[in-house]
């Protein structure tokens, strides 16, 4: 699996090094794959964490109640992935 994700980003990468004309527009192609690979790779990990701990968290509050806050907690602590990624994006020029 990661072997096939590599070699598509590596193809993406050399696609957009072949298409660009200058260095210039090849900066600015660069710039906008970083952005899509803050955001698009921030919520992946975002999904894989939740599904682990969303599954925790439910048998947790259904044996106790009491635990809805803390599972509530954990549950959201993932997110924060995405919004360092969404800050990721307009960082990079």
């Amino acid at each position: 699996m990661l072997k096939k994700v590599l070699s598509i980003i590596g193809v993406a990468l050399l696609a957009v090094a072949f298409a660009a004309e200058e260095g210039a527009a090849a900066a600015s192609s660069f710039a906008a794959i970083g952005k899509g690979l803050a955001l698009g790779l921030g919520a992946l990990g975002t999904g894989v964490a939740q599904s682990a701990i969303g599954a925790a968290a439910l048998g947790a509050v259904a044996e106790d109640r009491r635990n809805f806050g803390t599972a509530l907690i954990f549950f959201l602590l993932p997110e924060t992935l995405v919004i360092f990624g969404f800050v990721g994006l307009f960082l990079i020029s």
